[in-house]
């Protein structure tokens, strides 16, 4: 068991009553436990600072699948890149639309560099990068 460090926070009444109505709303069974994941938060933002760190990606991408090539390109752009895409998942949303999820892990700056290309990748209607971490560096 890792060795806990208790410490005490000031805070202003109406924050720490909004705070606790908001853990109390997602679940959270102690103020530390959300205090925790509020830190591990920062943290992980902070390892995407550092264009060599290395990260986790998860790519969603909506686009027409009918629309010409679309399939094609974002399968070649991925296969490019067979040493940072981990997996990728489609499901057909529609008779036009489908939905792509890829999970790509390696440095920052090139997950981001790939993550952008799909992105914007003609057809491509919405996507998003959602950022985390391999969890190496956070305890």
């Amino acid at each position: 068991m890792s060795k806990l460090t208790r410490f005490g926070v000031s805070l202003e009444t109406n924050l720490l009553a909004q705070f606790d109505a908001l853990i109390e709303k997602i679940g959270y069974k102690s103020r530390s436990e959300a205090i925790r994941d509020l830190i591990r938060e920062r943290l992980v933002s902070e390892e995407w600072k550092k264009e060599d760190q290395e990260v986790i990606g998860i790519l969603s991408l909506v686009y027409d699948h009918a629309s010409r090539e679309v399939t094609d390109l974002l399968t070649r752009i991925q296969h490019r890149h067979l040493d940072v895409v981990i997996s990728s998942t489609h499901v057909h949303l529609d008779e036009h639309n489908c939905l792509e999820v890829i999970i790509l892990r390696g440095q920052n700056a090139l997950v981001t560099k790939i993550a952008d290309e799909l992105l914007s990748t003609k057809s491509v209607k919405h996507g998003k990068l959602i950022r985390t971490t391999t969890g190496q560096n956070i305890s």
